[in-house]
């Protein structure tokens, strides 16, 4: 039998592509005994197993337990330097193609159903000759396209990133609002059915918006702050929910503690350490503090420091300013890792509730 691919792209940066393609290795493995995914351009990386790979793709072998094929999950790696090597023609003009033509022709091979992820929006790649649409046309795999919620936003971006599949011939056959306003999820879906009727386009909707989904761990503030999470790491997988500046007096920072917040506070306020601190380990201030990051130059004293590592709360320590670091994080959008169990168990679920596989497999 041949292997069934479909490629996942987006109209956008951020719609949820990781998300949806983890939905569908969840859900196609209860249809397909051998169900593969692939990340033919990875634009951020990570050493895995000896290996430089995109990051989802050490992601999606990790959790699915497919170590061995990761390299050909990742063929093709983007580093700072590629677009200059390419322009300047060191990089054979060829080796985009030929190397991801073969990685897919090898995963068809192991697999029944195959799963694409592309990178970013819909031109990533385009440098070295592999957009999105390229190569969704060059692997003969029909296109889903994740997109936002809403309604107006979503015609605008879908009819300008058909414009591009259709140059390079590409087969859009799925369009997936992701990320709905669940109370206006149906009127959403009624007038985007009704947009895409005469393009034969299916209209399957993904996720509501969840927080749980959008917010980050303790552990990607760590990562994105490249600094050591320090504290108990058995809470590292946490969501944080809210990002809270501690410039306020002390008893005011407390009091507007909201559920699993991340506390913001300079390095200079004993007083608002030690409180934070003493508080963790009390179930009800527990539920509603994550951690802290601790921000500025300035050294925490030494009776500050022994009552913060006794507590055991998560912690970050960081040079920048603490209003600096709240700008960045407010900034910052959440990815998935293989770390976070309870994100995944969470995505499948609700995979299982609102898409509707056998309707996107038909399209295929």
């Amino acid at each position: 039998m041949a292997c069934k691919k479909i490629f996942v792209g987006a109209t956008g940066q951020h719609c949820g592509k990781t998300t949806i393609s983890l939905s569908l290795m969840h859900l196609a493995r209860q249809k397909y005994s051998r169900v593969g995914f692939m990340k033919p351009v990875g634009p951020k990386c990570v050493e895995f197993k000896g290996r430089i790979v995109d990051k989802d793709a050490a992601m999606f072998a990790t959790v699915f337990g497919v170590e061995d094929d990761v390299a050909l999950m990742s063929p093709m790696t983007l580093s700072a330097d590629t677009t200059r090597r390419f322009l300047d023609g060191d990089i054979d003009m060829t080796f985009p193609r030929q190397t991801i033509l073969s990685a897919c022709a090898e995963l068809e091979r192991r697999y029944d159903f195959l799963i694409i992820e592309g990178a970013g929006h819909g031109g990533v790649g385009s440098v070295v000759g592999v957009n999105n649409a390229s190569v969704a046309a060059m692997l003969n795999a029909p296109t889903l396209l994740v997109t936002g919620g809403g309604i107006g936003n979503v015609i605008d971006a879908v009819e300008l990133n058909l414009a591009l599949y259709e140059r390079e011939k590409a087969s859009v056959r799925i369009i997936m609002p992701n990320k709905l306003v669940p109370e206006k999820r149906s009127n959403a879906m009624d007038y985007l059915n009704k947009a895409f009727a005469s393009d034969d386009l299916l209209v399957a909707g993904a996720f509501d918006y969840s927080p749980t989904l959008a917010d980050p761990t303790l552990l990607h503030i760590a990562d994105l702050l490249q600094r050591p999470l320090r504290g108990d790491l058995s809470e590292q997988s946490r969501i944080c929910h809210t990002i809270q500046l501690g410039a306020a007096s002390s008893q005011r920072v407390i009091d507007n503690l909201e559920e699993s917040t991340l506390l913001i506070v300079t390095s200079s306020r004993d007083e608002l350490i030690v409180t934070a601190s003493s508080l963790y380990n009390i179930p009800e201030y527990k539920k509603l503090l994550a951690g802290l990051v601790i921000g500025g130059h300035a050294p925490i004293s030494d009776i500050t420091r022994r009552i913060l590592d006794d507590s055991d709360i998560p912690y970050i320590r960081i040079a920048e300013t603490s209003s600096e670091v709240f700008y960045q994080l407010r900034e910052h959008v959440s990815k998935i890792g293989a770390e976070d169990l309870e994100k995944i168990t969470l995505i499948n679920s609700i995979a299982e509730k609102y898409i509707d596989f056998d309707a996107i497999d038909s399209r295929l």
